[in-house]
C-alpha cells in the first residue's frame, strides 16, 4: 500500500518567501440561491459562491515562491503552478481566507514529474502545523487526513492511499472537490464520491492547495477554476 509521508519535510522557509500581495476578503463574488443541506451533492450553480479565482489575475491573493527547486506561481495561461523539486515533502499555498462549513472545487493537472506524487485541497488551515487536507495522486490514489501540533495523520485507509479507478491517471485532468461541513470530510473526485470521514478538530481556518512527493522529485501541478462555496 502507499504510504501518505514516508518522510515530511515542510519547507517552512519558504513562508517567508512568499510574495507580500494584498489579500482577499472572503465576500461572495455571486448572489445565486443558497443550497441548504450538507454534502448533498447539489450541482455547483446552485450553491453561493464564498470565494471564486481562476487565476487570471496574478494579485487575487495567493503565495508565490520562486526558488532553486520549488516555484510557486501564476501562470501566463491564467493557471496556478506548484513545482517541487524535493523528495518527501510537501508544500502547499493559501488565500488568507477564513471559512467554516465550506464546499472547495478545483481543476487539477500534473505536467511533468513522476505519477507517484500526491495533490490536492486544503481547508480549516489554522497555521502550518494544523489543517486538513484531501489529495490525490497521478497513477491513482486517495486520502483524507490532518495535520495536528505538525503531525500528519491519514484518516482513510488506515495510514495508507487508497486506489480509486475515478482519478485520472498520468497528465489527465481531475476535478476535485472538497467538503467541511460540521465535523465531516468528504472528498469526491470527477464527480464521484471516493470518502467520508468525522474529525472535530478544526473548525475554521483557511483553504488552500497541495502538492507533495515520495521517492521521485519533481512534482509538477497546475490548478485552475478555484472555488469555495458555502454548503
Amino acid at each position: 500500500m502507499k504510504r501518505l509521508f514516508p518522510v515530511l519535510v515542510l519547507l517552512v522557509a519558504l513562508a517567508g518567501l512568499a510574495a507580500c500581495s494584498p489579500r482577499p476578503t472572503a465576500t461572495p463574488v455571486t448572489s445565486p440561491a443558497t443550497a441548504t443541506a450538507a454534502a448533498t451533492g447539489a450541482p455547483a450553480a446552485s450553491l453561493q459562491v464564498l470565494f471564486r479565482d481562476d487565476f487570471s489575475n496574478p494579485h487575487s491573493g495567493w503565495d508565490t515562491v520562486h526558488e532553486k527547486d520549488a516555484i510557486i506561481e501564476y501562470t501566463p495561461q491564467g493557471q496556478y503552478r506548484i513545482w517541487l523539486n524535493y523528495p518527501h515533502t510537501t508544500i502547499w499555498a493559501n488565500p488568507g481566507l477564513q471559512f467554516s462549513n465550506a464546499r472547495i472545487e478545483v481543476d487539477a493537472v500534473k505536467t511533468g514529474g513522476p505519477d507517484d506524487n500526491q495533490f490536492g485541497i486544503i481547508c480549516r488551515y489554522e497555521d502550518a502545523d494544523n489543517f486538513y487536507f484531501f489529495l490525490i495522486s497521478s497513477d491513482g490514489y486517495y486520502g483524507i487526513g490532518k495535520t495536528k501540533d505538525g503531525k500528519q495523520t491519514l484518516l482513510t485507509g488506515e495510514g495508507n492511499m487508497t486506489f480509486s479507478p475515478a482519478i485520472a491517471k498520468g497528465h489527465a485532468p481531475n476535478h476535485l472537490r472538497a467538503e467541511c461541513v460540521n465535523s465531516h470530510l468528504a472528498l469526491f473526485v470527477n464527480g464521484q464520491h471516493l470518502a467520508t470521514v468525522s474529525d472535530p478538530d478544526f473548525t475554521r481556518g483557511d483553504v488552500g492547495l497541495m502538492v507533495g512527493t515520495f521517492d521521485e522529485p519533481g512534482a509538477d501541478i497546475v490548478f485552475d477554476n478555484f472555488a469555495v462555496y458555502a454548503p
